[in-house]
């Protein structure tokens, strides 16, 4: 079966328009109701010869994916602070200290599983055309894509044959005891043949995960058919996660240990081992830990966890948020709330960035040695959710690609960002919610600008080497990379982390060659917004995914790339040749060193765009309803809902 494609200008759905008409009135009035979390982002438009217009603004402040909140923008740094004119000397060939060889799709996403059906598509014969273009942009950027479908819903999820009404996702949300109020999942087979055809369309691959809840009785149906269905497009199986917090979210005794972790982890593969329909080669990725143990304290467990396992492992997994906004998520657990106003100055900070990353350099030296790869298989700005004002704001698109590239740089091989539902504001990418999806489009946040403009910096050649190249005087407000492809410098990435809407932070980085021929220009491309709390519409290249409810995947917008001459300034400032870039504050610059911007941009794979013929929306005949039916209606009292408006309108 071909998957029908649906998206925001073409969405498989049935509207009926309920509205009291009288016949020859010059003037009605709309009365608008709404269930309990069915809040429609709809104002009332004065102007219009309609009964109102969708705008971007959500009258439900519970879903934090559309919040509209913003943090106080921090002061300048000063120049005593920031230099905002400095040299960089970059090795025209691969220096001392850079890193191991990395793929372009180094930066991918986590897809908690709960709302697979949210994100991807209802099905196998309805994909989300939104999310197929996202994808698709970083394809013909780097080739392919990582997505990882799993989260704290895989641990109970049950894959069954059908479900009673037909859908490829359930939740039965009153088993949901647990701290973390995780609903068990049931899914069918459909969802992951959804996946395979979403891979026939876009290059993208995937992870997924076993259930953990059972260790006595696994259920290996999701390997089965992951395998079966997925086949090359199956990267690998997680085996647990978090298994550190099991204890904690009362998943296991309290006494539960890293050795215990590492037994479960030999008894599955035994399962794995005697399961004829899965093959367990190279398949496990672990241990996943997040917080409570370190990765080395399970990698050192039992009789050795890479040593012992590692025929069945196919990677070495963990996962980290620098912060938790959990006080607000749970407000009874007990959790204090922070405010993210006293943490904007950390995110923001090289420093800061370059510390949360340190912990994990031996672990993954231990993963580089075994010849595994090393995956931070779930992160983003904070667990829980994020920060409203920073997770959804500029600042967190700076803050992911300094991120990003610093575990490049350092030797993970791939970094996949969580995406949740409407409840948080993290996102890369939102979809509306399902009643809204008839006049809504998606909403890009911040850091699917990161993960574009790390696809350019890194690469289609899967041979880029990373160096943090301590510019400035390794200053905590101008992080910049080298990037070196087949051995020679490609691209260098420099990235201003100061807000100044005066321009006084905006600084100069002369970039000379040591050891080859300076170019005698260079192309440079921009991401830029006028502060670090600035919400949408941001910029990449002169190109934007607009603001809450306004992309279809595509990139909107003619692109800007500046070309910027090679030699010796005019100012007389230094009489050496260099390549003098500019970069904003707030704001970052990709130099293309050789070659050009724009042969870059396509060089992953051809552009590819998706749309479908299929439209279902019709609001050319209206139903005419008497009031009292309406307040009446389905045994629900419209009555003593809360009335969403009055809207006058005009025939």
């Amino acid at each position: 079966m071909v998957p029908t494609l649906f998206g925001a200008r073409a969405v498989l759905s049935f509207t009926l328009v309920l509205a009291t008409v009288h016949v020859g009135a010059i003037s009605t009035t709309l009365t608008i109701y709404w269930a309990p979390g069915q809040t429609p982002f709809l104002e009332p438009d004065a102007t219009s010869t309609g009964i109102g217009v969708p705008v971007p603004t959500a009258l439900d402040q519970t879903l934090q994916a559309y919040n509209k909140s913003t943090l106080i923008p921090p002061p300048p740094p000063g120049a005593a602070a920031m230099p905002t004119a400095f040299s960089i000397a970059i090795a025209s060939t691969l220096p001392v200290g850079a890193s191991m060889q990395q793929k372009g799709s180094f930066f991918g996403f986590s897809v908690e599983m709960s709302v697979v059906n949210q994100v991807l598509g209802k099905n196998s014969s309805l994909l989300q055309v939104p999310f197929l273009n996202l994808m698709a942009n970083l394809q013909q950027r780097v080739g392919r894509v990582d997505v990882r479908v799993g989260g704290n819903t895989q641990e109970t999820a049950t894959l069954v044959p059908s479900t009673s009404d037909g859908k490829i996702l359930e939740k039965d949300k009153t088993g949901a005891t647990n701290p973390t109020q995780t609903p068990p999942l049931i899914f069918t087979p459909d969802l992951i043949q959804m996946m395979r055809d979403i891979s026939g369309l876009v290059n993208v691959h995937w992870y997924l995960g076993v259930p953990f809840n059972d260790s006595s009785n696994w259920r290996l149906e999701i390997v089965e058919q992951g395998q079966a269905i997925l086949g090359d497009y199956l990267i690998g199986i997680q085996a647990g996660n978090e298994p550190d917090l099991y204890a904690q979210h009362q998943h296991r005794p309290q006494n539960y240990s890293q050795d215990d972790y590492f037994n479960e982890f030999g008894s599955l593969i035994r399962a794995l081992d005697a399961d004829p329909k899965v093959k367990a080669e190279n398949l496990l990725l672990g241990p996943s830990v997040s917080v409570n143990w370190s990765p080395e304290s399970v990698l050192n467990a039992g009789t050795g966890f890479i040593p012992t396992y590692n025929a069945s492992l196919y990677g070495i997994s963990v996962e980290h948020y620098p912060f938790d906004n959990c006080g607000v998520a749970f407000p009874n657990s007990g959790i204090p709330v922070v405010n993210p106003q006293t943490l904007l100055p950390i995110y923001l900070s090289h420093a800061s960035t370059a510390s949360l990353v340190a912990p994990y350099i031996n672990s993954a030296g231990m993963a580089q040695a075994a010849r595994k790869p090393y995956v931070m298989f779930e992160t983003n700005t904070a667990s829980c959710g994020g920060f409203v004002g920073f997770s959804d704001a500029f600042g967190a698109a700076l803050w992911g690609l300094d991120y990003a590239m610093q575990m490049a740089s350092v030797n993970f091989t791939s970094a996949l960002f969580h995406i949740g539902g409407q409840s948080v504001s993290y996102n890369p990418f939102t979809p509306p919610p399902t009643n809204e999806s008839v006049f809504h489009q998606w909403t890009v946040g911040p850091i699917y600008y990161s993960a574009l403009v790390t696809a350019e910096a890194l690469g289609p050649t899967n041979t880029s080497q990373i160096l943090d190249l301590a510019a400035n005087n390794n200053n905590t407000y101008t992080p910049a990379y080298g990037i070196w492809e087949h051995g020679s410098l490609a691209r260098v990435l420099l990235i201003n982390l100061a807000n100044d809407p005066t321009g006084a932070s905006d600084y100069e980085a002369d970039i000379t060659i040591a050891g080859g021929p300076l170019p005698m220009q260079v192309d440079v491309k921009y991401l830029l917004a006028a502060n670090v709390t600035q919400k949408s519409n941001f910029t990449w290249a002169g190109q934007t995914f607009g603001g809450s409810f306004q992309s279809d995947g595509r990139p909107d917008g003619a692109e800007v790339v500046n070309t910027t001459t090679c030699g010796v300034p005019s100012d007389g400032s230094t009489q050496t040749p260099v390549c003098r870039i500019r970069v904003p504050a707030p704001g970052a610059a990709l130099v293309f060193m050789a070659g050009t911007a724009s042969a870059q941009e396509t060089s992953g794979a051809l552009s590819a765009t998706f749309s479908t013929s299929t439209y279902t929306k019709n609001l050319g005949a209206v139903a005419t309803v008497p009031r009292v039916v309406m307040e009446t209606s389905n045994g629900h009292g419209g009555s003593s809902r809360q009335m969403c408006a009055e809207v006058p309108s005009r025939r």
